[in-house]
């Protein structure tokens, strides 16, 4: 039987440090030396085989998608299993309340180190602290297509959260593409932050406590007919009792 991850509205905090963090590639790309090239082609190239995300409304077909959720025990990734996905409907005006059955990470991928450096090299960069003894991290594989077809909205919630403690947004690739500035808000909606990740290992890490966040939407880039945004997403939040 499956688990259902349910996603709450976090509280917000009472902390200094600031609620997000904007690393440049350097940071994952320092991390991933250790893991050989083939291991990082491999695992970049599994974004080419991720299912169309079927709760898209009005049968769009520009956003793929695979989610599969982990924990940690004597310090390593644990996969638990098969996960269902569902937000609430204070966190997601959108999809909230829907048990969203998504295709899980490949075998390959769930089961890489290559994905364990990654998550651990966020966890070390966290903007506040989580308990790494309850903490469950989730991790989404998602590909935008821009084409002149169809809207490509990397965020069709527009501004929102998305009701864990932290998330990690990081570029994996973008070709042929314009658009898709990421936005960073108070609790307030007042942006605080902006930027367009543009070079693959880019990221950025919220507290999604304390900031909303959103993306533009993305179009073929002049010249082109369709292009590609690839994102990874991570959820840090503690698990469900």
């Amino acid at each position: 039987m499956s688990a259902v991850a349910t996603i709450a509205t976090a509280p917000a905090t009472a902390t200094g440090t600031t609620p997000f963090r904007h690393f440049s590639a350097t940071l994952l790309r320092r991390a991933l030396a250790r893991h050989a090239e083939w291991e990082r082609k491999e695992f970049t190239s599994s974004w080419e085989d991720l299912p169309v995300d079927v709760y898209l409304k009005d049968g769009a077909t520009f956003r793929r998608r695979r989610y599969s959720q982990f924990h940690l025990a004597d310090d390593r990734l644990v996969p638990s299993g098969q996960i269902v996905f569902e937000q609430s409907k204070e966190v997601n005006s959108l999809f909230g309340g829907v048990q969203r059955h998504f295709e899980p990470l490949r075998e390959d991928v769930a089961a890489s180190a290559l994905l364990e450096t990654v998550v651990f090299s966020f966890l070390d960069n966290l903007p506040g602290k989580i308990d790494r003894s309850n903490a469950a991290i989730g991790v989404h594989q998602i590909r935008i297509t821009a084409s002149r077809d169809e809207a490509s909205l990397p965020a069709p919630e527009g501004i929102h959260e998305d009701g864990h403690h932290f998330v990690a947004q990081v570029l994996i690739n973008r070709e042929g593409v314009s658009g898709g500035e990421s936005q960073l808000y108070d609790r307030d909606r007042n942006p605080i932050f902006r930027t367009t990740l543009l070079e693959p290992l880019e990221s950025i890490v919220i507290d999604d406590r304390r900031v909303f966040h959103g993306v533009s939407g993305i179009t073929p880039a002049p010249g082109a007919t369709e292009g590609i945004r690839d994102m990874m997403l991570i959820d840090f939040f503690p698990l469900a009792d």
